[in-house]
């Protein structure tokens, strides 16, 4: 109904924030990673989901289209409601999400706020074969963990395996030895290393 609204910016608060768009002010629930906002009284475009019950007609919001399909892929589950989903990408990106739920991560998964290590377990279940490799592209490189990819050399599945029988998630892994640029061309002890600080920033 509402592909996406863009406007003012009015006000933020921890459920959400209200965009003022010709006089309007459309509150709507948001996965509140703050780093993503722009400053109250700037322009911003939300992308938007309407969620309709019985009893309520409520509005969510998102960054990116990306998020919004997220979101989506989420509450599609059942049991999962639209304040899990929340709580969900408010807690993981929608890379880090993907990555979770590739690598059967459930420690990450169930770290959301409302979602245990059940709930985490049926997302995997039932989400993991509806994602596409392809739709973890992030700027050209793919996720670097095993099992989610062909073609990754030695180096960096025994980096990710380093660091995960180091006691951090395999998500916490894959995302560091991504971050570290041409990972691939590194010995393990090396890539390790660039990889631990990339986690301790």
């Amino acid at each position: 109904m509402i592909a996406y609204i863009k406007g003012i910016l009015a006000s933020v608060d921890p459920k959400g924030i209200v965009l003022e768009n010709q006089g309007i002010g459309y509150r709507m629930m948001m996965p509140m990673r703050m780093e993503s906002f722009p400053k109250i009284g700037q322009e911003m475009k939300v992308f938007t989901h309407m969620h309709v019950r019985e009893d309520d007609v409520s509005l969510f919001g998102f960054r990116t289209q990306e998020e919004l399909e997220a979101f989506e892929l989420l509450i599609s589950v059942s049991g999962i409601g639209p304040k899990v989903g929340l709580s969900i990408l408010s807690t993981l990106t929608v890379y880090e999400l993907k990555i979770a739920l590739m690598s059967e991560d459930v420690k990450t998964i169930s770290s959301a706020p409302g979602l245990g290590p059940k709930g985490a377990r049926k997302l995997i279940l039932e989400l993991k074969d509806k994602l596409v490799l392809d739709e973890f592209e992030d700027n050209g490189s793919k996720p670097q963990t095993a099992g989610l990819s062909e073609g990754e050399n030695d180096a960096v599945l025994m980096t990710i395996e380093g660091l995960v029988s180091l006691g951090y998630s395999r998500t916490e892994a894959a995302v560091a030895v991504k971050k570290v640029e041409n990972a691939q061309s590194y010995e393990p002890e090396e890539l390790l290393k660039k990889a631990l600080k990339n986690i301790m920033i």
